[in-house]
């Protein structure tokens, strides 16, 4: 009898504490910034130079309108689209016309031209 009352003892000990450890040994959601979470909707896949078109500038803002070709990493088709620019010096010296190629990351959850420079086959224009 000693032996069950033992083992009975020992069980509502051990499912006590269960529910305990759970609790704090798991970050609830606000440990964790979100500043910091990844577009789930894109692929992982490196960024890569796609090509583009200049349709418009806006150095005051820092923005650059590309009519570009696919860009497989964020999962976006051809199109015509604005840009912010990381530097906006970036932006002297080119003029609306002009073939680039450029990179675009999505890193807090807005698209940003992170790359960009005068476009090595500019015989070739992005498809849309």
């Amino acid at each position: 009898m000693y032996m069950q009352i033992r083992y009975f003892l020992t069980a509502g000990v051990l499912a006590m504490a269960l529910p305990l450890a759970a609790q704090t040994n798991t970050p609830s959601h606000t440990d964790h910034d979100h500043d910091y979470c990844y577009d789930s909707s894109a692929s992982q896949a490196p960024a890569a130079m796609t090509l583009g078109e200049v349709r418009k500038l806006d150095p005051a803002q820092g923005k650059i309108t590309l009519r570009h070709g696919p860009i497989p990493h964020l999962n976006m088709p051809a199109m015509t689209m604005v840009f912010p620019v990381a530097e906006p010096q970036w932006l002297d010296g080119l003029k609306v016309g002009d073939k680039v190629e450029f990179t675009v990351e999505r890193p807090h959850g807005a698209y940003k031209v992170t790359a960009i420079r005068a476009a090595t086959n500019p015989n070739t224009g992005p498809a849309d």
